[in-house]
């Protein structure tokens, strides 16, 4: 067995002078950074009273997952022996907020649109997702489900 460890930091920017005096009074905005890394600017989502311009981390779990379930899937395909070409997703996630404040993300859909040369091998291409989400790092760490709803395509010869 081998265990890896990460580090980010977070680092609070948005103090308007007055800290949080008041829930309006502060802005949600952050920084996200990892040695040698481009930071990544962070927020809350509109609704909580953050900046649409930045990623939140709900956005950011979401991205996780589709990261790591594309990084799994690209890894089945060569286990297995079909060739992807051309591979990307929209995914979604749903959050519910309850009244006392408190919410967890309840499910994520995936929804990888994977090309692949081999006519043949649609089956195994559509039947890696599976595989791909057993093996996810992400998708083994979260408490919802993350759901699949893929589509392969063939590169056409020419």
């Amino acid at each position: 067995m081998t265990d890896h460890t990460y580090e980010v930091s977070v680092r609070w920017t948005g103090d308007r002078g007055t800290g949080t005096s008041g829930y309006r009074d502060y802005g949600r905005d952050h920084d996200v950074t990892a040695a040698g890394k481009h930071p990544i600017a962070g927020s809350a989502d509109p609704a909580f009273r953050g900046d649409s311009d930045r990623w939140n981390p709900e956005e950011m779990l979401l991205g996780a997952l589709a990261q790591c379930h594309m990084m799994s899937y690209l890894y089945v395909a060569v286990q297995q022996g079909f060739t992807v070409v051309d591979y990307e997703d929209t995914a979604t996630a749903s959050l519910d907020v309850h009244r006392d404040g408190t919410g967890e993300v309840t499910e994520v859909t995936l929804r990888p649109v994977v090309t692949v040369l081999e006519a043949d091998r649609v089956a195994d291409a559509e039947a890696a997702h599976a595989e791909a989400n057993r093996l996810c790092f992400i998708a083994r760490s979260v408490a919802f489900p993350v759901h699949h709803t893929p589509v392969t395509k063939v590169r056409a010869a020419g």
